[in-house]
């Protein structure tokens, strides 16, 4: 289920990158090689990704660190979706939150203050601060009134070790322990999807999605009408497509497949 010059022809790629273009500090084969290809071929191209760990700037130097030079404004996270979506529905609101730095200064530029006593929201992202008085703080805020967001749905995520629980996994005690359902903005919610697309000045049609998750990235391009490419770098397997009642239109080893010769 491939067809390269098909790939090739799109004009926009959304691009996501724990597991299509590095596992945790090491950069995946061809990955450099892909994104020079995107560039020498003139593609819009836009990092879209559920981490909600790291700025587009921090994104953009672990990249170099890894040999490959790609400017900030080619990034786009959960952490600035969920910030967008907030002050949108909430403006001028507070939030707890539990995650790293990426996530509580997309937060402050979008115009929230960090609340730990009555928040609006109680933000969770991935982050290396929770544990259990977080998690009983945060309980402790929703079963009060307190909104629960989560910044993506992913359960796992791949690193160079192997698999680490994600976002999806550390909201789970929340939502059990307090009855209720945390919100997911990132991928696969059709809102960061079209924040990606105007970003990219695309349209759907003229655009592909590239990533490792049947259950996020291929369920959005799914979902979204983009075209969809299942990278086998990262989470989901070969043998994983039966569990699943859609199809990726194109399914590669690796991005490396992709530049022409």
């Amino acid at each position: 289920m491939k067809d390269l010059e098909n790939i090739r022809a799109k004009k926009a790629f959304i691009i996501d990158m724990d597991g299509v273009i590095y596992h945790g500090n090491q950069a995946l084969p061809g990955a450099p090689e892909f994104v020079e290809w995107l560039s020498k071929k003139g593609r819009a191209f836009l990092f879209l990704t559920n981490s909600s760990e790291r700025s587009p700037l921090e994104l953009s130097q672990k990249l170099s660190r890894l040999g490959i030079t790609v400017d900030p404004e080619h990034f786009y996270t959960s952490a600035l979706a969920t910030a967008s979506f907030l002050a949108a529905q909430c403006p001028g609101g507070s939030a707890y939150v539990i995650g790293e730095p990426g996530l509580i200064q997309a937060l402050y530029d979008a115009g929230f203050t960090m609340n730990n006593v009555n928040p609006d929201y109680v933000v969770v992202g991935e982050g290396r601060g929770y544990g259990l008085e977080s998690l009983e703080r945060a309980v402790k805020l929703v079963m009060g009134g307190a909104r629960l967001i989560g910044t993506n749905p992913d359960r796992t995520g791949p690193v160079e070790g192997g698999i680490v629980p994600a976002c999806g996994s550390l909201v789970a005690p929340i939502e059990l322990a307090a009855d209720t359902k945390a919100y997911f903005v990132g991928k696969p919610n059709p809102l960061i999807m079209r924040q990606g697309l105007r970003r990219l000045n695309s349209r759907r049609e003229d655009t592909a999605i590239i990533g490792d998750r049947m259950d996020t990235d291929i369920v959005a391009g799914v979902e979204s009408e983009i075209e969809t490419i299942l990278v086998l770098s990262g989470v989901t397997a070969l043998s994983d497509l039966a569990r699943f009642p859609y199809r990726p239109k194109h399914i590669l080893d690796g991005v490396f497949e992709i530049p022409a010769e």
